[in-house]
């Protein structure tokens, strides 16, 4: 598939079919969250790869808009212990959500449908998914991406706006 293509065709889907994702697949989705930039390299991302149906119900109600039956979540959590020192290091919001990114583009390349429910900075849904996981005080976690084959087909669009850009010439 052509970029241009995945780009438009990226949409949130939040239906799944049954069928399992593979290892590979979830490989995939990986090695393309990682291939995101990241501030100085710091790479302070972490990915918490669900497929526990036990745990995916916890999940569902750490925010209100988690209630996704899927029967795989990947969860994209900050290391702020490999965050940029002091005033650089919310720059973890930003690679950890280039890292986001990178899994939906992919996922549409793969044929699968996604969607990215976020969680911080809702302190509640920090604290709810850093319990369901076991994290630490030095772990946040931005969002939950869904991921599944999709029993939905939501219409590829392109959502280009002049009105919004500004060209200083």
């Amino acid at each position: 598939m052509e970029l241009k293509e995945v780009l438009l065709k990226r949409r949130s889907v939040r239906k799944f079919s049954d069928q399992d994702v593979s290892r590979e697949f979830i490989d995939e989705l990986l090695h393309a969250a990682m291939s995101g930039p990241s501030a100085c390299n710091a790479t302070p991302w972490e990915f918490y790869v669900i497929k526990n149906q036990e745990v995916l119900q916890k999940l569902q109600g750490a925010t209100q808009y988690a209630h996704i039956n899927a029967h795989l979540a990947i969860i994209v959590v900050g290391n702020l212990s490999r965050a940029l020192p002091m005033q650089l290091a919310p720059f973890w919001v930003q690679d950890c959500s280039a890292a986001t990114e990178n899994i939906l583009l992919r996922a549409v390349d793969l044929g699968l449908g996604a969607v990215w429910c976020g969680i911080h900075p809702q302190k509640r849904a920090e604290k709810k998914v850093g319990d369901v996981l076991g994290l630490s005080p030095k772990q946040v976690p931005l969002n939950i991406i869904y991921i599944g084959y999709p029993a939905e087909s939501p219409e590829m669009r392109d959502q280009y706006n002049e009105k919004y850009i500004h060209i200083l010439e």
